[in-house]
């Protein structure tokens, strides 16, 4: 066994929901996923079972949680708490390019 993966984008598995979203790593702790959305495309606002950290690398994005609208730019950084209704829509004129970092909690074994 090797100290490493490589995972290119062009290989990876694709997530089980209609946008463009390919899983680059996966783990018991995290994911990390880079999700294209088109130019007016946007998914339903969803319960976000998990921490998660997004980050833009290329466009702009319209990202609701709660009833707060944040409009994010490339090379920003946000992290959203477990529980909270969100949803990301492209606003800008060529694809949003984005980088999920899912933070999955260790479940306590019991006993």
């Amino acid at each position: 066994m090797s100290d490493y993966i490589i995972q290119p984008i062009s290989s990876a598995s694709l997530v089980p929901f209609k946008f463009d979203g390919r899983i680059l790593f996966s783990s018991d702790n995290v994911e990390l996923i880079h999700l294209t959305l088109q130019p007016g495309e946007g998914m339903d606002q969803h319960i976000q079972p998990l921490d998660v950290v997004f980050f833009v690398l290329e466009g702009t994005g319209s990202l609701l949680v709660g009833e707060d609208m944040l409009i994010i730019t490339v090379n920003t950084t946000v992290y959203v708490k477990e529980g909270a209704y969100r949803s990301w829509t492209n606003n800008g004129p060529g694809p949003l390019r984005i980088l999920v970092y899912k933070l999955i909690k260790q479940q306590a074994l019991p006993g």
